[in-house]
C-alpha cells in the first residue's frame, strides 16, 4: 500500500513538473490575481478593476536579469468582450527594461496592470510600446475600497501594482517595455497568433486559461 501512494505521488509529481512553461505561468498569474483580490485591505481597489478594459498579470519577474536588460517578465492580459461581460481568450506578453527595477527590491516580483480605457487597450494591441512613453502609466492605489476619484487615476491609461515579499503596492512602470509573444501564443493556441487577434476576435480561452479567466470573471464579470 504504502509503495502504492509513494508511486501515486511520485507520478502526480512528475505530471506537474512536466508541465509547459506557458501552462505554469497561468497557472501561476491565476494565483497570483486570486491572491491579491483575496485580500480587501490590500486588493486592487473594485471601483477601478471593474472600469478596467484589459487586466495584464506577470508572475515572478526576476530582479537579477534588470541589470543586463534581459527578457526578466512573461504574462498574460485580458480584454473584456464587447458589451463589457466576459474576457477574452490571454495574449501573452513579455515585459523588459525600465527604471522601476530598483523600487522592487524583492528577488521575485508579481505584478497586475490594469489598462483603463480604450486608447490604453489599443495601445496594449500593439506588438510593442513603451510604458510612460507610448501609453501613460501611474501607480495604482491599494485597497479594495480605496478612493480612486483623483487626477492620476482618472485620466491615467495604465495604473500598475507590485507584489513582492508579500508586500502589495501601487507601483511606477515609466520606461519598461511591453512586447507580444508570439512564441507562447502559438504554444496556447497552436498557432503563432498576434496579440491583436486573439483580443479583437474575442478567441475562446483554452483549457490551460480557464483558471485565470475564471478569476477574471469572478471578481470582475461586468462594467462598473
Amino acid at each position: 500500500m504504502k509503495l502504492r501512494i509513494l508511486a501515486a505521488l511520485s507520478l502526480g509529481t512528475g505530471l506537474l513538473s512536466a508541465q509547459p512553461d506557458h501552462v505554469k505561468r497561468l497557472d501561476a498569474a491565476a494565483t497570483v490575481f486570486s491572491e491579491v483580490m483575496a485580500t480587501p485591505d490590500k486588493a486592487v481597489p473594485q471601483e477601478l478593476l471593474d472600469k478596467a478594459e484589459c487586466i495584464a498579470v506577470v508572475p515572478g519577474l526576476k530582479k537579477g536579469a534588470f541589470i543586463f536588460g534581459a527578457k526578466y517578465g512573461k504574462g498574460f492580459f485580458s480584454c473584456r468582450k464587447k458589451g463589457g461581460v466576459g474576457w477574452t481568450g490571454p495574449a501573452a506578453v513579455r515585459i523588459e527594461g525600465g527604471s522601476f527595477g530598483l523600487q522592487i527590491g524583492g528577488s521575485e516580483t508579481d505584478v497586475i496592470m490594469l489598462v483603463m480605457n480604450e486608447r490604453g487597450a489599443k495601445r496594449l494591441l500593439e506588438s510593442k510600446f513603451t510604458l510612460g512613453g507610448d501609453a501613460s502609466v501611474a501607480a495604482g492605489p491599494v485597497g479594495r475600497t480605496a478612493t480612486a476619484q483623483t487626477d492620476a487615476y482618472m485620466t491615467a491609461e495604465i495604473l500598475s501594482w507590485s507584489r513582492s515579499r508579500g508586500v502589495f503596492a501601487g507601483i511606477s512602470l515609466q520606461g519598461a517595455t511591453l512586447r507580444q509573444d508570439l512564441d507562447d501564443n502559438q504554444a496556447l493556441y497552436g498557432r503563432k497568433l498576434e496579440n491583436k487577434e486573439i483580443i479583437t476576435q474575442q478567441m475562446a480561452p483554452p483549457k490551460a486559461a480557464e483558471k485565470l479567466i475564471s478569476a477574471f470573471n469572478k471578481y470582475s464579470s461586468r462594467k462598473g
